[in-house]
């Protein structure tokens, strides 16, 4: 009789490696939790709006069924119910640790064009005739974004964009997924680096860490000292920000038994900009529906007053009417959720999406009672800090 043959070891990866593996097309995800590498696609999961959860966990049975190790439904989806999405379950994932601080990467050098859409004259418009909808009717938030088309004179090396983003800030929650559609002319990724967790499970406890009401970073110690203090007492950013800690409470209180919310928000920094924060945790009732997955609470909570408005509906169709560019993927969801429901998803703010030669950044600001168009414009500004750094610019209208 011939004795059983010894286990292959399972391969210990680090998150260097992850990063530095990267390829245009594979699926990469990295935030304090840890890294993930995904290549190939086993299965595409296609449902409708809401229905995704539950699709995912079908394909990922059928996964496992067909002898796939450990498989994820890992992907993005856009901001409007009818946006595309794209979630697949990959045919080889490896995971490793979080990403440390590294040593400096190169810049993508070249020189660029900067086309801002729209112009800043019309975004400030756009934002004078939200506040009058503000005033006028039953709007009490939106969200409104605009563009900068960054425009090199080669194809932009998208791995090294990632890289650079990932050694900026270890701890932000950076990501790059294939978004080509049929018809596009070039392959098209979706990279970025956000700093809002939507939603992370682990078990029965899931996390959520909405951020709105937001200050410029600057170099200066005591000028920041003064602008997070300024924030913590503001009261229309205090106003915005619990529009959206309000909204993700209420959704999550649907799928938990308990729901720790602290009464007061604090504020985080990221290299570029600070944010009231209020790190919300629960316990699911349930954990075994698939409603309850990492992926069912994402869709249960997207989109949140953060990016869209309240009430959403009212507000997601004022964006449509105000913003003359599709946000695409820009302000929906990117992550990851496995077999047993756990996961990650985060918003996709922080990002752009590279095409050939051409980078869309986004950037959105929220416009509450008591708004000012040209103080948004600003903030939207900084907010282009983070991805404008990564590629070598420092500043734009």
């Amino acid at each position: 009789m011939s004795s059983p043959a010894p286990a292959r070891p399972r391969p210990v990866h680090q998150a260097a490696d992850l990063l530095a593996a990267y390829l245009p097309g594979s699926f990469y995800y990295s935030s304090a939790r840890g890294s993930l590498l995904a290549d190939g696609v086993y299965a595409p999961v296609h449902a409708a709006p809401g229905k995704r959860a539950r699709a995912a966990a079908e394909v990922l049975d059928a996964a496992l069924v067909a002898g796939v190790t450990e498989p994820v439904v890992a992907g993005a989806i856009g901001f409007r119910p009818d946006a595309p999405s794209s979630l697949v379950v990959p045919a080889l994932v490896r995971k490793a640790g979080p990403p440390k601080a590294s040593g400096p990467v190169a810049p993508l050098g070249g020189s660029w064009e900067v086309a801002p859409r729209p112009a800043p004259e019309v975004y400030t418009t756009a934002v004078a005739r939200a506040l009058d909808e503000i005033r006028d009717g039953d709007l009490r938030k939106i969200v409104l974004a605009r563009c900068l088309d960054v425009t090199g004179g080669d194809p932009v090396a998208v791995p090294r964009l990632l890289a650079r983003l990932v050694q900026a800030d270890p701890a932000a929650h950076a990501f790059a997924v294939d978004v080509s559609a049929p018809g596009d002319p070039a392959p098209r990724t979706l990279v970025g680096a956000s700093p809002e967790l939507l939603v992370s499970r682990r078990g029965r406890v899931v996390t959520a860490n909405p951020l709105a009401g937001s200050r410029p970073r600057v170099a200066d110690d005591a000028e920041n000292a003064r602008r997070i203090k300024d924030l913590l007492v503001s009261e229309k950013d205090r106003a915005e920000h619990a529009h959206v800690a309000a909204q993700v409470a209420e959704v999550l209180g649907r799928f938990c038994v308990d729901l720790d919310v602290p009464a007061e928000p604090e504020v985080i920094g990221t290299p570029t900009m600070w944010h009231l924060s209020t790190r919300i945790s629960g316990r699911l009732a349930d954990p075994g529906d698939a409603g309850s997955s990492a992926l069912g609470l994402a869709e249960a909570l997207h989109p949140t007053p953060a990016v869209c408005g309240v009430p959403t509906a009212l507000a997601r169709d004022t964006i449509a009417a105000l913003e003359p560019e599709d946000r695409g993927y820009y302000a929906g969801l990117v992550g990851w959720t496995d077999q047993d429901g756990d996961g990650e998803w985060v918003v996709t703010i922080r990002c752009a999406e590279v095409r050939d030669r051409t980078v869309r950044l986004f950037a959105g600001a929220g416009v509450v009672a008591g708004s000012d168009p040209a103080a948004e414009l600003a903030e939207t500004g900084a907010k282009f800090g983070t991805m404008l750094r990564a590629l070598g610019l420092e500043a734009a209208e």
